[in-house]
């Protein structure tokens, strides 16, 4: 494997091992080890770890060790409330703006979706790219950045929500409904959709954590 030699390539890859918990919650970091692991010197590791911290994925102790950040409900409760809200401007200012090219985008991303909805990664990644499609379609650049903060905390929640068959399909069916409201123009049912949409996916990767909680316990 090739190895990452710059920062933000060190970055790219120790985030990467974050997100699919290769680098499990609650996991410390080795620095010598990693660093020898990824073949570069301590300077660019640190600088990916001062990324990585300010991006809320790593915490330093008071030790002043680094830990991986835990998975918690209430990050859960209050990144999803306020993506929600995200979603919503932004489908809402979506429908707005929608013309003919830009539905028929969003349907063949929807169908892209249907395609791919009994395989959990690539359901997943379909689903993401509908939202950004949505977003680019809305022109809100303070929610965009907004949303662009808060996805990246998101990505290690993610896979939470897309685990079982069932929700994988509600989600698709989710999707479909903001799309049609796209497509007709209707803001109001636009933002309750994709309001809808986050909450349900927030509750599915609620009960998730508890699972596992509970599992872990035993």
């Amino acid at each position: 494997m090739r190895r990452p030699s710059g920062s933000h390539a060190v970055y790219q890859e120790l985030r990467r091992r974050i997100l699919q918990e290769e680098l499990a919650p609650g996991e410390r970091l080795h620095e010598s080890a990693l660093a020898a692991d990824l073949g570069v010197s301590r300077t660019p590791y640190r600088e990916a770890v001062r990324l990585l911290m300010a991006e809320g994925l790593l915490d330093q102790l008071p030790t002043g060790g680094v830990v991986v950040r835990g998975v918690s409900a209430r990050d859960i409760e209050e990144l999803y409330a306020v993506r929600a809200a995200l979603e919503g401007l932004m489908a809402a200012c979506a429908a707005t703006r929608v013309d003919a090219a830009a539905v028929t985008r969003l349907e063949s991303l929807v169908e892209r979706n249907a395609r791919l909805v009994d395989l959990p990664q690539e359901a997943a990644e379909a689903g993401h790219g509908l939202h950004l499609a949505i977003a680019e379609i809305a022109r809100n650049d303070w929610a965009t950045k907004l949303h662009s903060q808060v996805d990246a905390q998101m990505s290690r929640y993610r896979h939470y929500t897309n685990e079982t068959q069932k929700r994988r399909e509600a989600a698709l069916d989710e999707h479909r409904r903001i799309v049609e409201a796209l497509r007709t123009g209707n803001a109001a049912t636009a933002r309750s959709a994709a309001e809808s949409h986050v909450l349900a996916a927030r509750d599915t990767a609620l009960a998730s954590i508890a699972g596992r909680l509970r599992a872990q316990r035993l």
